[in-house]
């Protein structure tokens, strides 16, 4: 894909402001859920709206879409192998913010985790094909009408409704998975209609009636209902854990959630090249090995500083052990030989 160099940069800007905005909601976003926790307000996490009469939540949300809005400029001017993997730097944006806005650390664990997970997510995005070109709302509605979409589609709503339901009452207040996973694989839904409502505004500014198309304001009502569902778990995430915890996660599953709808969606798959599929697995294995080291380690304190002393410790615990066991005598045998 060729673009001039100042089609070129003008993506990259776009990109590089959506992950600023989006990076930066997250920060606010928490900002506004803990002014009102210190004012006794009912948190997010049990429950409570008062954060939509909070302003610096407002602010966090508008900065958000005014991200979202620059990510899907991005793409009508830069090869989406340049935009797409660019949205990892909202985690690297939002754990940098969040350490001085929000005093919380992450131990190396978590910053080659969260590492991990960027360098991960962003080979997932580069091995993947371009989805198949979908240019009316007619060729969408017969996409939308394929089996396996259907399946993926069932099994989503399924799936959060188990968790929404059985799930979050026993685990919601201490796993932070269970909030991520419905933000994520309802996303993936969210993400289909808005490619189905941009295709629709496209031909709508082409001069077709589209407004007459049930399918543009079935989209519309599925794009509210979906992402209704996804700000509120994703408050009731933010509320409870860290936020440099909760950032990369989501933009781990949000990611691979959506690239596994579009390859149901679009077919993508059917046009991988060897090379697309070891990618793909390659950046899977990061981003699970990545998300392990999020977890397993997160309450331990290490840092850098620190390195030495464990160093020197299992030197010593090294030295200890083996002082226990002497070497075992030299027989005659051994002598000889």
């Amino acid at each position: 894909m060729e673009v001039n160099r100042l089609d070129f940069y003008i993506g990259l800007s776009l990109a590089l402001s959506s992950s600023a905005f989006i990076g930066s909601s997250f920060i606010l976003k928490k900002k506004g859920l803990l002014r009102l926790a210190s004012k006794g307000s009912m948190r997010a996490g049990q429950g409570g709206y008062a954060y939509l009469k909070e302003w610096l939540w407002w602010a966090g949300l508008i900065s958000m879409g005014a991200g979202e809005a620059a990510n899907f400029a991005a793409y009508a001017f830069a090869p989406a192998t340049l935009v797409t993997p660019l949205g990892a730097l909202s985690v690297l944006v939002s754990a940098v913010l969040s350490t001085y806005f929000l005093n919380e650390r992450l131990n190396v664990h978590g910053k080659v985790g969260c590492l991990l997970c960027v360098l991960g997510s962003t080979v997932m995005v580069i091995h993947a094909p371009q989805e198949e070109e979908v240019v009316s709302l007619t060729s969408m509605a017969e996409k939308l009408k394929d089996p396996g979409f259907i399946v993926f589609a069932v099994c989503v709503v399924g799936s959060s409704l188990v968790l929404i339901f059985a799930v979050v009452p026993r685990y919601g207040q201490r796993n932070v998975l269970v909030y991520i996973l419905i933000c994520s694989v309802i996303g993936s839904l969210s993400v289909s209609c808005v490619k189905g409502l941009g295709i629709g505004i496209k031909e709508l500014f082409a001069g077709v009636a589209v407004l007459k198309e049930p399918l543009f304001w079935s989209l519309i009502i599925c794009l509210i209902i979906c992402v209704s569902v996804q700000i509120s778990y994703l408050n009731k995430a933010l509320d409870i854990f860290n936020t440099s915890l909760v950032t990369p996660i989501y933009y781990v599953f949000f990611t691979t959630s959506v690239m596994t709808c579009s390859a149901i969606l679009f077919k993508e798959w059917l046009s991988m090249s060897t090379d697309e599929v070891v990618g793909t697995i390659s950046g899977f294995l990061t981003i699970i090995l990545g998300i392990f080291l999020l977890h397993a380690f997160k309450d331990i304190t290490f840092s850098l500083d620190s390195l030495p002393l464990f160093l020197r410790k299992g030197s010593q615990g090294f030295h200890r052990a083996t002082s226990r066991y002497p070497a075992p005598a030299t027989t005659a045998k051994q002598t000889l030989l």
